[in-house]
């Protein structure tokens, strides 16, 4: 009787214990939905959102803080309050931040909007709103194993005067050249913007919770799954994007998933546009679309447009080829940083919704002044003597010159002049010459820098500072 009560017992905590993942690390997550806004419309999923997401990571073995609303000043006190967490639980912690609200970008950097901002000008939002590589830089400051951002914070800007100039999206974050162990995702591709959804949830955070909820997927996976998912529903207007530096494994949910083969598997290596072509010659549409969707690369989309070209999806196929080359060239510029990057986007792409930027930018950086002196870069390094500045004060005259030149004959010293007694005369100390070289200050020339970047993660672009450069779409 007590070996069957205890079996009794037994079993019910294993399908309970086995339903949260075995877990040798730690796992906090920060979630933030902003909706009461208070300038502009509110947004009516970003609260849902989070109440949702909270749960799913509650199940997934997270030790989650819920915030909503939040001020400027209170964002900033719960990422730092979150970074204080992750630090007193080790290296071997899961960082990961969800937020759903508005996001924009001014000057190639990314911000999240808090509920109380009331900008009149692009210039306001810096100073009001919060930094996505802030918070980047925040939780790169503290020993994690890994820091997972999950933003659906693509949608429309809300700021009439600000919508005039700024560009539309958000800007491309390349966690790869950022801290190792980072993963970032968007709702939809940068440049673009997301649909709220007419649902409880948003196209995106519907698809998260229920790839993330999977069993035993691996998180590059997940967001596959989530790309593939969200553009079925917006009828391809919308295709979520994802970078990534994880050096490590991660898996929202324990266990086995039995829906493996629900997902087209892409090629395991990268394939050419001709390769893609054959891939996808004599598909349907739709499973073309799926392959395409799947696999995110340049190459997939490219011959996916020229095949079923003058179609809607090849027409946002071209669309999305287009934009995200468009959001690569400013992201080299933004990194770049200099007046010849901003003018060689404007060569390439003169009239996108980029360009009032870009010439703002050179314009702002024509007052930076470049302190490497002119003689230095004309001048070749092998030769020393050309490398100094030279003044007339250290040239010898030209008549001495000639007589250093002529040879010297050499003459008989003359007997020397009879000594006397008496007292001996003063003996004069001729000190050799004192040359003062008086060299002018190097030349100052004038070239236009950018304001002060950040962290990295540029995560520059959009991910300046530590992070920038490089490009990757679906899974960078």
């Amino acid at each position: 009787m007590l070996r069957r009560s205890l079996l009794s017992l037994i079993v019910p905590a294993a399908i309970l214990f086995g339903a949260v993942p075995a877990l040798a690390e730690s796992r906090l997550a920060l979630v933030i939905g902003q909706s009461a806004y208070k300038s502009v419309p509110a947004l009516p999923n970003p609260a849902n959102d989070a109440r949702a997401m909270s749960q799913m990571l509650t199940d997934a073995g997270f030790a989650v803080t819920t915030a909503s609303d939040l001020s400027q000043d209170e964002m900033r006190a719960r990422i730092s309050d979150f970074a204080g967490q992750v630090a007193a639980k080790g290296a071997d912690t899961v960082a990961l931040v969800f937020y759903a609200g508005h996001g924009l970008q001014i000057d190639g950097e990314n911000y999240l909007v808090p509920v109380d901002v009331d900008p009149k000008r692009e210039a306001d939002i810096p100073i009001q709103a919060v930094r996505l590589n802030d918070i980047l830089n925040t939780l790169t400051s503290v020993p994690s194993r890994m820091r997972i951002l999950l933003l659906d914070a693509c949608r429309n800007n809300p700021f009439p005067e600000l919508s005039k100039t700024a560009g539309h999206g958000l800007a491309i974050v390349d966690a790869r050249i950022g801290a190792p162990g980072t993963f970032v995702s968007f709702s939809t591709s940068p440049g673009a913007e997301a649909e709220d959804g007419s649902g409880a949830n948003s196209p995106y955070t519907t698809a998260l919770l229920a790839s993330a909820k999977e069993p035993g997927i691996p998180i590059e996976d997940t967001f596959k799954r989530v790309r593939l998912a969200v553009n079925k529903a917006t009828d391809g207007r919308q295709t979520p994007w994802d970078s990534s530096s994880l050096t490590d494994d991660f898996r929202f949910m324990a266990g086995t998933s039995a829906s493996t083969a629900a997902m087209p598997a892409p090629a395991a290596t990268k394939r050419s546009v001709d390769e893609w072509k054959r891939e996808l010659q004599g598909k349907p549409i739709e499973v073309a679309n799926e392959l395409m969707v799947v696999a995110g690369t340049d190459e997939a989309y490219e011959a996916f447009a020229a095949i079923f070209a003058g179609t809607p999806r090849g027409l946002q196929a071209r669309d999305w080829l287009d934009r995200h080359r468009r959001m690569v060239a400013w992201n080299d510029a933004i990194l770049a940083n200099t007046a010849a990057a901003y003018r060689s986007f404007l060569v390439l792409y003169p009239d996108s919704d980029l360009t009032a930027t870009a010439r703002k930018m050179i314009e702002r950086l024509r007052y930076r002044p470049d302190l490497t002196p002119a003689a230095a870069l004309s001048v070749p390094a092998t030769n020393v003597a050309l490398a100094a500045p030279t003044c007339p004060c250290n040239t010898a005259p030209p008549q001495q010159e000639q007589k250093a030149a002529a040879p010297v004959k050499k003459r008989a010293d003359p007997d020397p002049p009879p000594r006397r007694a008496g007292k001996r005369p003063p003996r004069v100390v001729v000190e050799d010459d004192v040359v003062v070289v008086r060299r002018p200050p190097p030349a100052v020339v004038y070239e236009p820098v950018g304001p002060p970047i950040g962290i990295g993660i540029g995560i520059g672009g959009g991910y300046r500072g530590n992070y920038g450069g490089g490009y990757r779409r679906g899974g960078y």
